[in-house]
């Protein structure tokens, strides 16, 4: 193998980042349902689940940096919404939340890059129409968030 040859199957950083949102997704869902702490959710998947292909600092910094930032999270999404938070759906509620984070917090990823994410995540594992709530949203709160790069955005 030569020195600028991938090892076989070995995904690229994207995916990696993808896969700990989808991760992520996955253990907000779980701390939302359970109570649990975000530290205890993540040694349950480190140990439950094959995270070899994921990014595990993305997906311990998406998880507890919502744990820890849910009060002003969900103050930030409270006026985008048509109803309390509570009542969004809970797979919706999760993927909101982790793409309010990463658009808060993470102003190294595109805008463009969150929101695509995010309507993925629904797609797959949200209500049906869930992804054009979602986008909905978190068009809105990019314009409110990020409005320079927002603006910048082809039409």
């Amino acid at each position: 193998m030569s020195a600028h040859s991938k090892k076989p199957n070995k995904p690229g950083p994207f995916a990696e980042r993808a896969r700990a949102r989808k991760r992520a997704m996955q253990a907000l869902y779980q701390w939302q349902m359970t109570g649990q702490s975000a530290r205890t959710i993540a040694e349950q998947f480190f140990e439950e689940q094959n995270m070899d292909t994921t990014d595990v600092d993305y997906f311990t910094e998406l998880l507890t940096g919502v744990e820890s930032d849910v009060v002003a999270i969900d103050e930030g999404l409270t006026p985008l919404l048509d109803r309390p938070i509570a009542q969004v759906d809970p797979i919706e509620r999760a993927i909101l939340r982790l793409a309010s984070f990463e658009l808060r917090s993470r102003l190294d990823v595109p805008f463009r890059v969150v929101l695509n994410e995010a309507i993925d995540l629904a797609k797959e594992f949200g209500a049906e129409g869930g992804h054009s709530y979602v986008n909905g949203v978190l068009d809105k709160a990019a314009s409110l968030w990020r409005p320079i790069e927002h603006e910048l955005k082809p039409s």
